[in-house]
């Protein structure tokens, strides 16, 4: 069963949270807090190792007794219920939705055309563990007998940006297998990791559901005519393995079936990284830790499905998305974690958001009227500090932002920790408090310079305070963004897991790369064929 489809403007609760938007819009934090002693603790959810601080937002607790009202009419319930029952929520594509069963225990029943998959999944689990063990510690060996050094995953969108943003967020539990990620056609690309590859030492991961993508095979197959230049294609078998579901294409590459390691139609790219797609994961930092992302994601999904909306992580930060960027017309929000090992967390994020949730038809395939998605960017504090604070201080543009950080670092440098978290907690005060012109008078600046060291404040932060970077944390923070979506795209309306808009790009590329091929363009706008002459031109 689909979900419903409601237009989220038209509700009772969407009026009433547009009057009192004109109520508080004007209003500042600074007031608010001075006049609720209680309400950093009114607006704080502490969950397991989380503490999510979300009172440094423009939001009072009417504003979410307003959106439990919107959930309600919206039945935000019921969607969440036909999410993890393994409902065709992936109405477009005719697809059930879950990436969550990946994570659930041995003994969960989740059943999909009336068998259950939770014996399956663990069968794949048990390749994934028995494979990445024989690789790491060893067993397994290459062409000449020796021991694998290095692991190449080749996929695209989902089938890299997940696997490779976990693999460098964990490098701090790495083990002595170096990882390099191939996924861009562009040559330089790949050419530019196999001049630091030994073939006799490294093993190629390709991951492709249909395998038939053009970017993979394409890289794929560029490394393959390297790899046979000192191995026979006899040896391919033990150098390339597969995440794929077309296993007769896999195995015409030269891949042998107990080398191929099966995916299924209702895990999206995007959200894959829990399944085989996760394989590179389980041979960088082992599989165990593999499993302890899963069993964090797991916790997640439980806090997520069972938590009443006022404490649920999940549907609060979405609530504050929705509020910032159909009420306040703000258009993006930055996420910035205070630890270098996420550097590729935005990154991530800015396909899982905006691939899910860049609609503009609802789900009656009516044209919305109100904003849906939103830009999401960021980068690691402190670096981003001395980059693109200034726009979010001072700037024209209202952008949220979510402050992610850790208490406790993992090397144990306390002085440089002590440093990083000052940094975090100054940055969402600033933010909030601003400086006013008193203020700024009182340092003896003079008048001339006075209006440029003002800082208007009421800024609205999150702050999500994680005891350390494990691989059980991070599986719960992906696996909390991940809900986000689900909520945001139900109040919006739209399928969130479907991607129609990534196609029409492609085709056309297949188009204008035979023309390139024959040297026969076809009829195209004047741009495009004056495009077209000057690359052959100067190719």
């Amino acid at each position: 069963m689909a979900l419903n489809s409601i237009n989220p403007t038209q509700t009772k609760a969407w009026s009433k949270l547009t009057k009192h938007f004109e109520t508080i819009k004007d209003g500042h934090m600074k007031t608010w807090f001075k006049e609720n002693s209680n309400r950093a603790d009114e607006f704080t959810i502490k969950w397991e190792d989380f503490y999510v601080d979300f009172s440094k937002n423009r939001i009072t607790s009417e504003t979410l007794e307003l959106f439990k009202e919107l959930a309600e009419e919206l039945k935000l319930d019921d969607a969440i219920s036909k999410y993890f029952q393994g409902d065709i929520i992936n109405h477009t594509e005719g697809r059930a939705v879950l990436h969550t069963a990946l994570r659930a225990p041995a003994d969960a029943e989740v059943i999909i055309d009336g068998a259950n998959v939770m014996p399956e999944i663990y069968k794949v689990k048990g390749l994934i563990k028995t494979f990445s063990d024989a690789i790491i510690n060893g067993t397994k060996k290459g062409y000449t007998n020796k021991p694998f050094t290095d692991i190449v995953n080749i996929g695209i969108g989902g089938s890299d940006l997940g696997p490779a943003m976990v693999v460098d967020s964990l490098s701090f539990y790495a083990n002595h297998l170096k990882p390099h990620y191939v996924s861009n056609v562009d040559g330089d690309h790949v050419n530019e990791v196999l001049k630091r590859l030994n073939p006799e030492t490294t093993l190629f991961v390709i991951v492709s559901k249909t395998f038939t993508t053009q970017e993979t095979l394409s890289n794929a197959t560029t490394i393959k005519e390297w790899f046979l230049k000192y191995g026979t294609q006899a040896d391919v078998a033990k150098h390339f393995v597969a995440v794929s579901t077309n296993t007769s294409k896999v195995e015409a590459f030269g891949i042998v079936p107990s080398n191929i390691f099966p995916m299924w139609d209702w895990v999206g790219g995007r959200f894959s990284l829990w399944s085989a797609v996760g394989l590179s994961i389980s041979l960088a930092v082992g599989y165990e830790h593999f499993d302890s992302l899963l069993k964090g994601a797991h916790k997640m999904d439980t806090h997520f499905k069972e938590e009443k909306f006022e404490t649920n992580i999940p549907v609060v930060l979405a609530f504050l998305s929705v509020w910032y960027n159909n009420f306040f017309k703000a258009e993006s929000e930055a996420v910035i974690p205070y630890t270098q090992y996420l550097n590729q967390f935005a990154t991530y994020l800015q396909q899982a958001i905006m691939e899910s949730n860049g609609k503009s038809i609802d789900r009656s395939g009516n044209q919305v009227d109100y904003q849906t998605g939103n830009l999401v960017w960021g980068e690691p504090g402190t670096n981003s500090q001395h980059a693109f604070f200034q726009l979010i201080h001072q700037g024209t543009k209202l952008i949220p932002a979510d402050f992610i950080g850790f208490t406790k670092s993992l090397h144990g440098n306390k002085d440089h920790q002590d440093k990083l978290i000052s940094n975090f907690f100054a940055q969402t005060e600033a933010l909030l408090n601003g400086k006013t012109e008193a203020e700024v008078r009182a340092e003896g600046t003079p008048s001339e310079i006075v209006p440029f060291k003002v800082f208007e404040g009421n800024k609205p932060t999150n702050t999500i305070f994680i005891k350390q970077l494990t691989p059980e944390s991070l599986g719960k923070l992906i696996a909390m963004y991940e809900h986000k979506i689900f909520v945001q795209g139900v109040v919006w309306n739209v399928f969130s897991y479907d991607q129609f808009g990534v196609e029409l790009g492609k085709q056309l590329a297949t188009k204008i790369l035979d023309e390139i091929n024959t040297g026969s363009v076809t009829s195209h706008d004047a741009s495009t064929i004056n495009l077209l002459n000057y690359y052959e031109k100067n190719s």
